[in-house]
């Protein structure tokens, strides 16, 4: 767990939600603020693999 909480691209990718929050608030509620939210989510789900396919990369290495 520890190393999904100390990458910085998962770290990025979650505080992300800040920008989003504050457009969801702010901005016009139709199909946009979906894909804001959608966009956020993937960006989390992409850092989030790619830290678990370098652990396990650097796994298999040793």
């Amino acid at each position: 767990m520890r190393k999904y909480l100390l990458n910085w691209g998962v770290v990025s990718a979650a505080l992300g939600v800040v920008s989003v929050i504050q457009t969801t608030r702010e901005g016009r509620r139709d199909w946009r603020l979906i894909l804001v939210w959608a966009g956020w989510a993937l960006s989390l789900v992409v850092a989030v693999t790619s830290v678990h396919d370098r652990s396990k990369e650097l796994s298999t290495e040793h």
